[in-house]
């Protein structure tokens, strides 16, 4: 006689009881899977993902410097700046790395409702914070990625210092500002049910908000009400603060505007994540 069980008392020791989850902790594997899934996704076309971010960051810094002056001062802090200086910082964070990371977080979930294709992202054994962190991790690595390119060009640009005076600084702000995009399109997407809604919010709120954030000038030489806008901008505190960890001045309290950032970036990550395990608009 065989000593081997019968196939039902196999079957029955590998499945689990209903409703009890066969990976209990964190599915690093899928995680992974998923992460390198939406790395490959832009890195395929990596002349419009990553190039061509960095292209139009670099004419932004060419254009100004030669319209306005490379040298002209700038007063930030109470310490006075060269321009170029002043906006290549700025530049880096908002239009290399913030745009980017918005753009590739707000495409994957949308794609995939339009496409038909979103049970792709709903279906394997992945948790809503697992989808969530694959997700916003894709589109930070692009962010890091067009940031690092668009840094070592400028290094070369004859008349700009980007030399790092506060590492931490730079990988705190950089870090959280391209997460807090993110984290704003990964909420676009699931919002979203055709390609105008998310160049809605592109263009009436990501692009206002960049542009009126002080990459370009310094606020402490605007007017109250408008000073008063920008210290209510988000961008502002992410620039500001990127801005410190290169030239050791800031237009705000870099403490401040840390906490400011984690506090918004906690928020989204939990609105987020609680409208992609409710399935709102992704699931019906």
């Amino acid at each position: 006689m065989s000593s081997q069980p019968p196939i039902g008392e196999i079957q029955s020791a590998v499945q689990s009881a209903p409703g009890v989850p066969v990976i209990r902790n964190v599915n690093w594997e899928g995680l992974r899977t998923l992460y390198i899934k939406e790395v490959r996704r832009f890195f395929k076309v990596q002349l419009q993902t990553v190039w061509a971010p960095a292209m139009t960051t670099l004419l932004f810094l060419i254009v100004f410097t030669i319209a306005t002056g490379a040298k002209r001062p700038v007063l930030v802090g109470g310490e006075t700046v060269m321009f170029a200086d002043f906006i290549a910082p700025g530049l880096i964070i908002s239009q290399g790395m913030m745009g980017p990371a918005f753009a590739n977080a707000s495409f994957s979930l949308l794609v995939g409702k339009m496409q038909g294709t979103i049970v792709d992202y709903l279906q394997p054994p992945l948790s809503t914070a697992e989808l969530l962190a694959a997700l916003v991790g894709g589109a930070v690595t692009r962010a890091v990625l067009v940031g690092c390119v668009v840094w070592a060009a400028m290094a070369l640009y004859p008349g700009v210092h980007v030399t790092p005076h506060a590492p931490l600084a730079i990988l705190w702000f950089g870090l959280l500002g391209a997460t807090f995009l993110a984290l704003l399109g990964v909420l676009t997407s699931i919002w979203a049910d055709k390609f105008d809604h998310a160049a809605a919010v592109t263009n009436f709120v990501v692009a206002p908000l960049s542009l009126l954030s002080g990459t370009f000038y310094s606020v402490d030489t605007l007017a109250p009400a408008f000073r008063a806008f920008s210290h209510v901008n988000p961008f502002f505190y992410i620039i500001s603060g990127f801005r410190y960890g290169f030239l050791g001045v800031a237009d705000s309290p870099v403490l401040v505007g840390g906490l400011v950032i984690l506090a918004i970036d906690v928020a989204l990550a939990t609105l987020c994540y609680m409208l992609l395990k409710s399935g709102w608009k992704l699931k019906n």
